[in-house]
């Protein structure tokens, strides 16, 4: 029996059991997200230009690459109103409840400000503050994206971040989509800027006359973006970013008891992001890998963005394993952004599961309802970093600092702790500057 199962399929076909280690690590591998010496390169020359002219240079790339350079960068309260009144109203009531469920949620897990008493006398505490000023970037590429405005919105109006910016392409006719601007308001966010791809970035990380210096950078974008950002958080007069953003990617792991229809459905619903997302899907029954294969072709034919979910499933792959436990070690390995656990006792995986940016379980929890209105955050771990870290939450737009007063008696009740550990490393300006202090509480 040969590894690879069926090579006329819309995804590869292949049997874990029967791969040897080499090519089980590259069935795992991401497609190819090298970023050229041209990219770059240009972007470096965005990013130069933009310090060196600041509105000039977002004017000139404006035209250049959105087709339009508006005379005012800084959306207006007029534009704000005609934005609301655009939408229907059943679109503004889904943006509004979908942001009230993504604040309940982030609110819930808002980390709290602590203090305790490590001695007599010696009271730690870890205070909490907003970042002064973030940035945030909202693509408008193939589809305006209201929902990041809201990913990132909510928790940075949560955390109470006093001046936020937010930056998002202009359409051909110089506004900004109107559902992304009732989005920011919707989010406290009155300082909206028409300025696009890494000339934003530049322009949020380094400040122009228009748009004010950030300390910290957020959201997703195409490869110039993502690698605008790279740049900015590397060099010491830039701005921290929140997290690389690579391509969107999904594993799903079924057993057979799963819905085909529903599985293909989540395939798809992340090919259509782009031809270099990737989808996985695995499960230890042949014949709901089969019926998931029928029905991809079937709703990929509906889709009007199929030929873009068509090149994404080219690098994707339906892995027969030898049971869900295996599955789910593969699934770690992996450490999918997006992993959807179609299973019979779902709840009962949970446990097993160690790396994912975002998990869903069961057969009624589409990984789209996380995109938009569950209530989690949508921007994730990518490219195998959900092994080491989280997705976008309030603490992202905090700092922590840790606080110490120290009494009399409790320079006399740890003094001398300092004081011997300092002796040890050998750091006498250490020893003496406790030293100085119980001397001059002894007497």
């Amino acid at each position: 029996m040969s590894a690879v199962t069926s090579n006329d399929e819309l995804m590869r076909r292949v049997d874990w059991r029967l791969l040897d280690t080499r090519t089980q690590a590259q069935l795992l591998r991401r497609p190819a997200q090298l970023t050229s010496s041209t990219t770059a390169n240009a972007v470096s020359s965005i990013i130069d230009e933009v310090r060196d002219s600041g509105d000039a240079a977002l004017r000139s790339f404006g035209e250049r690459f959105d087709g339009v350079a508006p005379a005012d960068f800084a959306v207006s309260d007029a534009e704000f109103a005609q934005a609301e009144s655009a939408l229907s109203p059943e679109l503004r009531a889904a943006i509004d409840e979908a942001a009230e469920r993504i604040a309940a949620f982030h609110r819930a897990g808002m980390s709290a400000p602590y203090t305790v008493d490590t001695a007599p006398g010696v009271r730690c505490e870890r205070v909490l503050r907003p970042i002064q000023r973030v940035g945030l970037y909202v693509p408008a590429g193939s589809a305006p994206l209201p929902s990041t405005a809201l990913m990132l919105g909510v928790p940075a109006r949560l955390a109470g971040c006093p001046d936020i910016a937010l930056c998002t392409p202009p359409r051909r006719d110089g506004s900004a989509d109107p559902a992304v601007l009732y989005a920011a308001k919707r989010c406290g966010i009155a300082r909206v800027f028409k300025v696009g791809g890494a000339q934003a970035i530049a322009a949020m990380a380094y400040g122009t006359a228009s748009i004010a210096r950030c300390d910290k950078l957020f959201g997703p974008g195409n490869a110039y973006v993502t690698e605008a950002k790279r740049q900015v958080a590397m060099d010491v007069d830039g701005a921290a970013i929140d997290m690389p953003a690579g391509p969107s990617e999904v594993l799903v792991i079924a057993d057979a008891g799963a819905n085909a229809a529903f599985v293909a459905a989540d395939l798809l619903s992340q090919a259509e992001h782009g031809p270099d997302s990737q989808v996985l899907l695995l499960s230890d029954d042949d014949a709901l890998l089969d019926a998931v294969g029928e029905q991809l072709a079937l709703q990929l034919a509906q889709l009007p963005r199929a030929d873009i979910a068509r090149r994404a499933l080219q690098s994707s792959s339906a892995i027969r394993t030898g049971s869900i436990e295996q599955a789910l070690d593969i699934s770690n390995r992996y450490a999918p952004e997006h992993l959807i656990l179609a299973l019979r006792d779902a709840r009962a995986a949970l446990p097993r599961v160690t790396a994912a940016g975002s998990v869903f379980l069961g057969d009624w929890a589409p990984e789209a309802l996380g995109d938009y209105c569950s209530g989690t955050n949508h921007v994730l771990p990518t490219s195998g970093a959900a092994r080491f870290a989280g997705g976008l939450n309030v603490a992202s737009f905090q700092v922590a600092i840790t606080v110490q007063e120290v009494q009399p008696r409790g320079i006399e009740a740890i003094g001398p702790c300092a004081v011997e550990l300092a002796r040890a490393e050998g750091l006498d300006a250490h020893l003496q500057a406790v030293a100085l202090r119980l001397q001059a509480v002894g007497s």
